[in-house]
């Protein structure tokens, strides 16, 4: 009977464990970093692309940037074993940077693999660079992203998040912007804006994954560990 319960107990612990991991893979998708920038201001962004796939390797990755609110100038940060393109559009109207009018935007880059070496392999990560601006007077830009694997699969990040509502299944990428700071006011109202901004955020499945993951598996530690003293403590008392 005790070796029965001990067996019960063991296996609820290695159940709760796997409960609490397997998730958090789940939600692992394509981010942009730092999640908030200053309207009106420039930023460097990094597109981070994690290989969800078990057996395919990530090979081409193409960010398409907000059409309502374009961007006028972008620079790529080379990245090594990759190759990249910036494709344009023209506007119906011209948008005013820099005391400059501006008819062409910014409208996709495509980063592709140039050796096979450096795809993304099943288990990695990698992140893409660029410096873009001027950021515009939006609570934020999404960026819709496609990922390539190299069995022809095409994973879509493209789904916008809705306010109150739980993070997609294929979530894209978002920038938070915040106003620029008022000038009259002190240097640190900028900082303190947005740190408030990022604070009240909600906390996304992401999160919330990680944290119910983590709790599981203390659970199940502590219950392997009174399993282990109970067998040992049996074995003494006989």
């Amino acid at each position: 009977m005790l070796r029965r319960a001990v067996r019960g107990l063991v296996t609820v612990g290695v159940a709760a464990c796997l409960v609490g991991v397997l998730p958090t893979a789940a939600f692992a998708h394509v981010t942009v970093n730092p999640g908030t920038a200053t309207q009106g201001g420039y930023a460097a962004l990094t597109f981070r692309v994690p290989t969800e796939s078990d057996d395919a390797s990530t090979t081409k990755i193409e960010v398409q940037f907000p059409t309502d609110s374009p961007l006028a100038s972008l620079s790529v940060k080379p990245h090594p074993g990759w190759s990249y393109e910036i494709t344009k559009k023209k506007l119906a109207t011209p948008i005013e940077a820099h005391g400059a009018q501006i008819s062409e935007v910014i409208d996709k880059i495509t980063w592709t693999v140039a050796d096979p070496q450096s795809a993304i392999k099943p288990g990695e990560y990698d992140e893409f660079s660029v410096s873009a601006g001027p950021l515009p007077a939006a609570d934020q830009l999404v960026f819709k992203t496609l990922q390539h694997y190299s069995d022809g699969e095409v994973v879509r990040w493209i789904q916008e998040p809705a306010p109150g509502a739980d993070e997609p299944e294929r979530p894209a990428p978002v920038l938070r912007l915040v106003p620029e700071a008022n000038p009259a006011s002190s240097p640190a109202a900028g900082t303190e804006q947005a740190a408030l901004a990022v604070d009240n955020a909600p906390t996304t499945r992401s999160d919330a994954g990680v944290w119910w993951a983590v709790g599981l598996s203390v659970a199940s530690l502590v219950i392997g560990l009174v399993c282990a003293a109970i067998v040992v403590r049996s074995r003494r008392t006989r």
